[in-house]
């Protein structure tokens, strides 16, 4: 069963008159298209080989009867003669389907006998002996086929040529090359269809396994992740089938994730909600007022980590979500809006008599992103390293421009072992010996928000030697940078402001 948000993706695509495309259509197109493109010019192509074929019996028919003719050119008293008997005349006429055409022409192309309809041909200037010549000419609108043939008699001068042609109009021909072309074409009428069929069976049969995997894919229970068997799939749907099983092994890893996320958060909110219930107990059998107060002190506790934990959940819970784009994208200064929250930490600072600062470039430090969750993330941070500073600490914020956006957080806390240094990015993660209570959702929180800027965040050790310093490095906004170079901002004045302890 289709999910009701994949249900509506394809009732609004069928609703914009879009349909999904069929791969055995598009391959049968491109398999028959060129096949009817290719037929109209095999026909053409057919047709002139047989025209060719058509040309050659009756050529050499033509050339026997000019090399005929050609015996009977005498030369008497230096002038051209033909002695052309009237029986020979009439078995050269005598043909029952074309038109035949002859004619000599003598040294001065006189006509010594046969038709003047035959257009005269300039000899060429050497005259190859014995060979018989054709083209293609039009006699009274009809085309014909002349053969050719410059002949030169005995003893004449070499300048001196007879002219002998032979024309026969083309029925013959054109009857043989038809019977070509139709005896070639017929049985492509059938054979195309069968080719035709052939294919689509061809194609139905390749694309069987698509529809097996299909079946098997919908006969899965929605919670079966388990990766297909690539066994007996096609060699160019394997791919397909990997990189499938890939996406759902991360599916899967994602569903485990969120499912040890819900139990760890369902553990986690068992104990201030466990102790809330146990205060108010306890507050509702007191009577001494002094001990009604001192455990309304620690509901009022336990209410708050238990508000602290619900708000980084939901906090996580947007960060983890913005993959859908929920959030707005706008080009945000990082030193206006780290000025803007500092003032809600100076009076935690405060209260453990922590030296506060801020030290930045002097200039917008601008880069892409969400102000909401580049707050929630600086806020993480600044947190964090006031509540793991011990009293008397320090605290300094500081902004570093380069071709990137850099915000550092350095703390003189208790700082972070080396083999800490990736699992407290981990959820409900906490480093043992520290005295402070949390709920260890900071940091991921800190790592998805950063994720999601494309920006990297670590912890470094304190050069002091004390404590830890968080630095996220973020890639400029396109249009800031260019305007930071313009400014010649790679060298840029520091600002400090301190909030001294009170």
């Amino acid at each position: 069963m289709w999910s009701p948000r994949w249900r509506k993706m394809a009732e609004e695509s069928a609703a914009d008159g879009k349909s999904f495309n069929s791969l055995f259509g598009e391959i049968l197109d491109w398999m028959l298209a060129p096949l009817l493109f290719l037929w109209p010019i095999s026909i053409i192509v057919t047709h002139n080989v047989a025209n060719s074929i058509a040309n050659q019996p009756y050529d050499q028919a033509l050339a026997v009867n000019v090399r005929a003719i050609a015996r009977l050119v005498k030369l008497e008293n230096g002038q051209a003669r033909v002695n052309f008997p009237a029986p020979a005349r009439l078995i050269l006429r005598a043909d029952e389907d074309d038109t035949v055409y002859y004619q000599v022409l003598g040294f001065k192309n006189e006509l010594l006998a046969g038709d003047k309809d035959i257009p005269a041909i300039k000899a060429p200037d050497n005259v190859v002996p014995d060979l018989v010549m054709f083209r293609d000419e039009t006699i009274a609108g009809e085309e014909v086929r002349v053969a050719y043939q410059f002949l030169q008699p005995i003893d004449s001068i070499p300048s001196r040529l007879v002219l002998l042609q032979v024309a026969e109009t083309r029925n013959k021909r054109s009857t043989l090359a038809s019977r070509v072309v139709t005896g070639v074409l017929l049985p492509q009428f059938a054979i195309i269809p069968i080719a035709v069929i052939l294919v689509w069976l061809g194609l139905s049969r390749g694309i069987a396994p698509l529809n097996q995997l299909q079946r098997l894919i919908r006969r899965r229970r929605p919670s079966d992740l388990s990766p297909i068997s690539v066994t007996g799939v096609p060699e160019e749907v394997r791919p397909l089938i990997i990189a499938f099983n890939e996406m759902m092994a991360r599916l899967e890893e994602n569903l485990q994730a969120q499912q040890r996320f819900i139990a760890d958060a369902a553990h986690q909110m068992r104990t201030p909600l466990t102790g809330l219930r146990m205060q108010t107990d306890l507050a509702l059998m007191e009577t001494d007022p002094v001990q009604v107060h001192r455990s309304l002190e620690h509901i009022s506790q336990s209410a708050e980590r238990a508000s602290h934990l619900i708000n980084q959940l939901l906090s996580l819970a947007r960060a983890e979500a913005s993959y859908e784009k929920i959030y707005a994208v706008e080009r945000v200064d990082l030193e206006a809006l780290l000025r803007a929250m500092l003032s809600d930490f100076v009076p935690r600072a405060r209260q453990k008599n922590i030296d506060f600062g801020l030290e930045t470039t002097g200039s917008p430090l601008v880069i892409d992103g969400n102000p909401v969750l580049l707050g929630e993330l600086l806020k993480n941070l600044i947190d964090n390293a006031i509540k793991y500073t011990p009293e008397g600490g320090c605290v300094t914020v500081r902004t570093i421009a380069t071709e990137r956006a850099i915000v550092e957080v350095e703390d003189t806390g208790i700082g972070v072992p080396d083999t800490d240094r990736e699992r407290v990015f981990e959820r409900f993660y906490r480093v043992l010996g520290s005295s402070e209570s949390g709920s260890g959702l900071g940091l991921p929180i800190v790592r998805e928000i950063a994720e999601l800027h494309r920006a990297k965040v670590s912890l470094i050790p304190n050069p002091c030697g004390k404590g830890t310093i968080a630095q996220v490095v973020f890639p400029r906004s396109r249009g800031a940078l260019d305007d930071a170079n313009a400014l010649d901002l790679q060298a840029p004045r520091s600002t400090a402001e301190q909030f001294p302890p009170g």
